[in-house]
Parts: structure tokens; C-alpha cells; sequence
């Protein structure tokens, strides 16, 4: 009896220490029994190790069968098959029901034929594969955007959405946008007129002929004046003819730098301010307008989102004083190398229009119904052509830059005024106002 006492004794004092084994002890009669626990065994998905024991075992488990599943090949040899990524617990007890080991089973997803496809589809890409969990992770420096899609979309293809991307994109991830601009527009205007005046002896009365008056082509131009009578009577024809040509060029010529995947934009015009609603003012911009998205997708490829915009200010439509906009606006998506070029052209824009105003009856007269009438005619035709060249650019120190003001010194006032130089001398040397020696400006060969 006093040895059982001193069992009871021992045992209580244990629990005292170890609060989690007597709260169990307590309350079922239950005691935590530990065993030796091995190296972890790691197998893949689908696939099947063998594991030999030590000592012989009269029982086997495994915690969970959905992820590994077991067989007995002999009282040592022990067959683990992995069935879904996750850990579990192999347990063995000996013949005499003690407990041999506590045996920890990583089930991990089956990479090794994942990196056998990923070195055929991106070779030459150095992209490390590890697992975690029932996922893998993907990392490493690749040489563009577009690998790095090819990779993740085939690893879903293995382990679903369980896959972590820390892959990079090395190389130069800056995209400088080089974009001319050039428009020739071309008007055409023709008008003509007339004017009669009838002077008869009566008080000098005068009548007058033609939908335009003698101004309505300008203060002088194309005017010509007869005049005949007889009898008392004085008959005056003023004619007025007027012809035009005119043309103008627009060109631009913006550079752009962005960072791969942001968007960056230029504006070469200028704002109107347009009254609001609320008593408020909107400036509405005009000009020439870019706004461009370009993303690396390789090495030296690269895929361009760019919106273009040439507007003007139209000062024959106007509402309330404001004067209208024409616009010409192209959006569009490409894939170029470093250093190609687009054109987006064919926007052609042709203008024509004439009208006749004349007296009713008598400018329908054959011949003579010309002096009774005013022709006009106008066309105005326009040509847009946008010529785009992305390059990938690195900054460079700033020693490496130079502005066209660096070569150009302000004249003292004796430069200036003795000797009629607007320039001083270059702070780089040379006798020209920016240091330019040899031949230079345009050459026609």
C-alpha cells in the first residue's frame, strides 16, 4: 500500500508540471504517449516511396488517407503513396503495442515534369521553382512580361491558382516615345459678284442689282467699274472677282519617356477657357495630344496602347461668343521592336462647298443673268500622317546632357554695340555663336 502511495505521489507531481497531460489524465484517464519522430518524408503528388523501419511493427496508421495512403509490403517495409498536396502523420506500433515512431509525411506537388516543360517553352530563363503549402512559387529574373505570363499560365496548368509569382522583369523597363506630327492642309476660294447702279434724270435714283455689295470680297481686291448712258440715263457695273490659294504645314515633333505598364502624356497647343454651367470656367485644351501606355514584353519587344489627338479651334462655329473644335482622334494598339516605327496615316479630311445668290428672274437671264448673280466657291483640303518610334532608354549621369543654352553666351554691351553681335562668343570655343565648325544646316544632294 505505502508503495502504491508513493506511485501516486510521483504521478501527482508530474502533473504538476506538465498541466496539459493532467488536465487530459483528469478528465479521461488518459496519458499522452511520445515516440521517437524521424526525418520528414517528403513525396510527391502520384508518386510512391518506400520506407524501411528499424524495428518490426505489428500496426500501421496514417492521420489522414485523403492526403497519403499506406501499405505494408513486410513487418519493415513500409509503401507511401502521396494522393493531394498537404502533411499528415504515419504512426507505428511495435508487437508489443509500444509505440516505435511518429513518422511526419509531406505530400508536395509534382514539379519535376512542371521544370521539364518550362525549360522546352522558355529556355535560357533562369526561374527557380520551389513548393509551399499545396502551391509552388515561381521567382527569378526573366526578360520580359510576356515570359512571365507563358510561366504562370502553364504552372496553373499543374497546381491551379496556388501558384505565388516573384518572378521580375530585368533589363531596361523604360520606353522613350519619338512621335512626328505633320499636316499639310491646302485651301482653294473663288468668288464672284456684281453691282448695278441705274442713275436717271429724276432726282438721281439709283437701283442696285446682285446679292453681294460691291464689299463683300474684301475692301478693293478683283474690283472692276463701267460704267455707260445716254439719254440722261447712267448706268454703272461694278464687278468683283476674287481668287485664293493658300497652305500651311503643322508639324510636331514630342518625345516621351514612360515606365513600363504607366501612362504618359504630351500636349503641344494650348487651353480656351469655356464658361460652365454653374458660373464656373473649363479650360478645354487643343493641339496636338498623346497619351501612350507601353509595356516590355520581351527583351527588346514592346507593346504600345496610344491615343493620338489633333485638335483646332474653328472660328466658323461659334455658341455664345465660343468658338467650336475640329478634332482628329485615333486610339490604337501595336507591337513593335526597339527602334521600329508605325505610321498611322490616311487621315485625309476634303472640304468643298459653293453657293449661287442671285436676284429672282434676272439672274436667269442667259449671259446677262451674270451680272444679276454671285457665285462662290470654296474647298479645303487637309492631310494628317503620325509616325511613332518607341526606343528603351536608360538614364545617363548628367554630365552626359547638354541644353542649346550651354552653348550660347549673352553679348556684353561693348559686343553689341560697337561690334553688332547678339551672341558672345561660345563657352566651348570656336569662333561660331555655338561652336559649329565646317558645314552645316540643310544639304540637298
Amino acid at each position: 500500500m505505502k508503495f502504491n502511495n508513493l506511485i501516486k505521489a510521483g504521478v501527482f507531481g508530474l502533473a504538476l508540471t506538465i498541466p496539459m497531460v493532467t488536465q487530459v489524465s483528469a478528465q479521461s484517464g488518459l496519458s499522452v504517449m511520445r515516440g521517437t519522430v524521424s526525418t520528414n518524408i517528403t513525396v510527391a503528388t502520384n508518386r510512391a516511396i518506400v520506407v524501411q523501419s528499424d524495428q518490426p511493427f505489428a500496426e500501421i496508421s496514417v492521420a489522414n488517407p485523403g492526403i497519403a495512403d499506406i501499405a505494408t509490403l513486410s513487418e519493415t517495409t513500409i509503401y507511401v503513396l502521396g494522393k493531394a498536396p498537404g502533411r499528415t502523420t504515419l504512426t507505428l506500433f511495435g508487437v508489443d503495442g509500444n509505440l516505435i515512431a511518429n513518422v511526419d509525411v509531406r505530400v508536395i506537388p509534382d514539379i519535376a515534369e512542371f521544370k521539364e516543360r518550362l525549360a522546352e517553352i522558355l529556355p535560357g530563363e533562369p526561374i527557380e521553382v520551389r513548393t509551399a503549402g499545396s502551391g509552388i512559387v515561381l521567382s527569378g529574373t526573366v526578360s520580359g512580361a510576356r515570359k512571365i505570363a507563358r510561366a504562370m499560365e502553364l504552372a496553373s496548368m499543374y497546381v491551379g491558382d496556388n501558384v505565388t509569382n516573384l518572378m521580375m522583369v530585368g533589363g531596361s523597363q523604360q520606353v522613350m516615345l519619338k512621335v512626328r506630327f505633320a499636316e499639310m492642309s491646302r485651301a482653294t476660294s473663288k468668288a464672284l459678284s456684281s453691282s448695278i447702279g441705274i442713275t436717271g434724270l429724276l432726282g438721281g435714283s439709283t437701283l442696285n442689282s446682285g446679292s453681294n455689295t460691291p464689299g463683300s470680297l474684301g475692301p478693293s481686291e478683283g474690283r472692276g467699274l463701267f460704267s455707260f448712258g445716254g439719254g440722261g440715263i447712267a448706268v454703272n457695273v461694278l464687278i468683283q472677282a476674287l481668287e485664293s490659294k493658300g497652305m500651311v504645314r503643322t508639324l510636331a515633333e514630342p518625345s516621351v519617356v514612360a515606365i513600363s505598364g504607366q501612362t504618359a502624356s504630351f500636349l503641344a497647343g494650348g487651353e480656351i477657357p469655356i464658361p460652365g454651367p454653374d458660373g464656373s470656367t473649363i479650360f478645354k485644351p487643343y493641339g496636338v495630344n498623346l497619351i501612350f501606355t507601353p509595356t516590355v514584353i520581351d527583351d527588346n519587344h514592346i507593346s504600345l496602347r496610344l491615343t493620338t489627338e489633333v485638335s483646332a479651334i474653328d472660328t466658323a462655329v461659334t455658341v455664345n461668343g465660343i468658338p467650336g473644335f475640329k478634332t482628329r482622334t485615333t486610339t490604337t494598339t501595336v507591337e513593335m521592336r526597339d527602334g521600329q516605327s508605325f505610321a498611322i496615316a490616311g487621315l485625309l479630311q476634303d472640304d468643298f462647298g459653293d453657293s449661287i445668290d442671285q436676284v429672282p428672274w434676272l439672274g436667269d437671264i442667259p449671259i446677262l443673268g451674270a451680272l444679276f448673280r454671285s457665285t462662290n466657291f470654296a474647298r479645303r483640303q487637309t492631310e494628317l500622317v503620325i509616325i511613332i518610334t518607341p526606343h528603351l532608354v536608360k538614364p545617363v549621369s548628367g554630365e552626359a546632357l547638354s541644353m542649346p543654352t550651354d552653348r550660347m553666351r549673352v553679348p556684353t554691351e561693348e559686343e553689341l554695340f560697337l561690334l553688332g553681335t547678339i551672341e558672345g562668343a561660345s563657352f566651348l570655343g570656336g569662333s561660331g555663336s555655338q561652336g559649329v565648325q565646317g558645314s552645316y544646316g540643310y544639304v540637298l544632294e
